[in-house]
């Protein structure tokens, strides 16, 4: 697989902080897919004339109405796809996430072209509490739905993918639109069997970030992807039972022929 990375942002309303967060891609010298997903005017007019500032460089995909994050990181990943790209490393408009990490994540996406590179936050003090403590919760429905410690956050939105097998996962299966979409993609490519590599990076939350989790909306969504996610657990049992077993049996014989 020839690597050819490309950065996706997502967008909505973030006009206040997506000039530096794309200063900062395009001075890493990576071609930036910018998907504003429904945005008001003044971020809107914002966009447009980031794109126009950077032509070549920047590419601007539009939706009409707001979708939710989950619906604009496909449309970038499959804007990227049509642009040739073979990987897209999707990372938050604001100052969430510190973009000095993406080198990092590249480099592991290059070593491994098709595994999924996943963001596990080291948090500071700014984390609010009720979201550590609900992020656990999923942590262990997700270990849950796959049987397994692969997967160590399935929420952080830092991360790189395979452009090719996740659309075509994203054809077979219907994936979540909003905040649902980082975990269940995670999980279903797992159940695919696409590894899921986890990388440790700083994630903070500025006091005056721009939110869009809607407590009951989002958490609504998220309760039914989790429902979907153990029902799809329960039917594939059998066949990841086998797999934990076959890893088990490598790692066993692995150990002792290191013995001998």
């Amino acid at each position: 697989m020839t690597f050819l990375p490309s950065v996706v942002i997502p967008v909505f309303n973030h006009d206040s902080v997506i000039s530096a967060r794309v200063d900062t891609v395009l001075a890493l010298g990576l071609p930036c897919i910018l998907v504003d997903d429904g945005s008001e005017p003044v971020c809107a007019a914002a966009l447009t004339q980031l794109a126009a500032a950077h032509a070549g460089r920047v590419t601007l995909v539009r939706h009409a109405r707001n979708r939710g994050k989950g619906a604009a990181v496909m449309s970038g990943i499959s804007r990227a796809d049509e642009l040739g790209y073979s990987h897209a490393l999707q990372i938050d408009a604001d100052d969430q996430h510190a973009a000095g990490d993406i080198p990092a994540f590249l480099d592991l996406a290059r070593r491994h072209p098709a595994a999924i590179i996943a963001g596990q936050p080291i948090f500071d003090e700014s984390v609010p509490a009720a979201r550590l403590y609900f992020r656990y919760l999923t942590h262990i429905l997700v270990w849950i739905d796959t049987m397994s410690l692969d997967i160590r956050d399935s929420m952080c939105g830092f991360r790189v993918y395979p452009v090719a097998p996740v659309l075509a996962l994203s054809r077979r299966v219907s994936l979540g639109n909003r905040m649902d979409f980082d975990s269940e993609i995670l999980v279903r490519s797992w159940w695919e069997g696409t590894e899921i590599i986890s990388h440790r990076t700083q994630v903070r939350y500025p006091r005056d970030g721009v939110s869009h989790f809607r407590m009951f909306r989002d958490n609504v969504f998220m309760t039914r992807m989790h429902i979907r996610l153990l029902l799809g657990m329960l039917v594939r049992s059998p066949r990841l039972i086998s797999r934990l077993v076959t890893r088990q049996a490598t790692r066993i014989a692995a150990r002792d022929q290191t013995v001998q």
